[in-house]
């Protein structure tokens, strides 16, 4: 059946949707000058601006960012970000939100903090109703999305490390107006999901001094070759080339050149120049072994890191809000089901959600404010009510 490419291009912006002194904290690290850093250390901060629409006020003030975090090995890396602030006259704390964005695509000019000046970034005006509740937010460009090397796009510890030390960075930003009594709320849908539900794992051995209240998690790709299995061939395929290049940015071992034809070398080359719509009209309806002379998915070292990547294995410290849609055709429903049984039998406490209508962009659109109110309950000490 021929798809017209409009249709395709059109579902690939959608998907993206459903997608100075500072005082160190943490464990120290050497940076390129040989100074002492910490993750979360702020390495540079430039005024920058918010707008969901091109021109659009929001009545907020922003920094771009880059600061320290570390890389799924354990190494010290900079990451850059966005601090948005309301200029609303607040006095006293205000809540702060780490926010992971779903699938942007692997080029640098994809990053959410290249978007949000020139209004054009697609979860700008899902953020705005978190800034519209007085909130401060700080949105991370994961790692290798805007600095140098490629995205490690779809790497879980990597992503939910760079989500905690953006939260770390506002909290230091010596204009930001925060403190270490900010108490913060994680939130992000899609890659953004993985993202999130990770750094909810890692928060209490990765950054304990954060006061998290909760997580808002939604469309969560809880299991990469799962995911990978059921977009093979499909409209979603470009998803799995993009991970493919993320998962071999974090571990360059994984010799991913050595597995691609000719053709395969053409497209992900294109690939990693590109946003998620035109990538993924690139990458759509190709099967893995079209683009390869052996799948590496068959292979053990690229099945033991994408099951590094699984989200289940730690109970989150705090409460999550986790949701999914039943007719998701891009992460399985049944994958999301599946986090939530896993932290569900390690005690920890979720409030699920089955998106009984809708597929996976409507997902994080009709669920976004549900999910900020859930956590405005959680800022306001209102106790979490879990249906494991």
């Amino acid at each position: 059946m021929h798809i017209p490419r409009t249709s395709v291009r059109a579902w690939a912006v959608g998907a993206a949707i459903g997608l100075s002194a500072i005082t160190p904290l943490g464990t120290a690290h050497a940076d390129e000058r040989g100074a002492a850093a910490s993750p979360g250390d702020i390495v540079s901060s430039d005024p920058s601006s918010f707008h969901p629409l091109p021109g659009q006020p929001t009545g907020t003030k922003a920094w771009k960012i880059h600061y320290r975090s570390t890389t799924a090995k354990g190494e010290p890396n900079t990451v850059s970000g966005t601090v948005i602030v309301p200029q609303d006259g607040r006095k006293g704390p205000r809540p702060l939100i780490t926010y992971a964005v779903g699938t942007v695509g692997v080029g640098d000019h994809c990053a959410p903090s290249a978007g949000f000046p020139r209004g054009t970034a697609l979860e700008a005006n899902l953020i705005q109703q978190l800034t519209l509740r007085g909130w401060a937010v700080a949105v991370t460009d994961y790692e290798g999305l805007g600095t140098p090397g490629d995205h490690t796009y779809t790497v879980g510890r990597s992503a939910g490390q760079a989500m905690l030390d953006a939260a770390r960075a506002a909290i230091r930003h010596p204009e930001a107006g925060l403190g270490k009594d900010t108490p913060v709320g994680i939130m992000g849908y899609s890659q953004g999901g993985q993202a999130s539900s990770w750094a909810a794992e890692l928060h209490g051995s990765y950054a304990p001094e954060l006061d998290v209240k909760g997580t808002a998690t939604g469309g969560v790709p809880g299991d990469l070759m799962k995911v990978a299995d059921s977009n093979d061939g499909s409209y979603g395929s470009g998803l799995i080339f993009m991970a493919a290049i993320g998962q071999n940015a974090a571990f360059p071992e994984l010799n991913l050149d050595s597995y691609l034809n000719p053709v395969g070398r053409t497209l992900l080359g294109a690939m990693k120049n590109t946003c998620v719509a035109d990538g993924a009209v690139l990458g759509a309806f190709k099967s893995i072994d079209s683009m390869t002379t052996k799948n590496p998915l068959d292979q053990p070292d690229w099945q033991r890191r994408l099951r590094e990547s699984r989200v289940g294995s730690v109970e989150p410290d705090a409460p999550v809000y986790l949701y999914h849609a039943l007719a998701d055709e891009l992460i399985p429903y049944g994958v999301g089901k599946q986090v939530r049984a896993d932290w569900c039998a390690k005690g920890a406490n979720v409030e699920w959600h089955t998106i009984a209508l809708g597929e996976h962009v409507s997902g994080v659109i009709t669920q976004s404010p549900l999910a900020a109110q859930w956590l405005a309950d959680r800022f306001a000490g209102k106790p979490a009510r879990s249906n494991c």
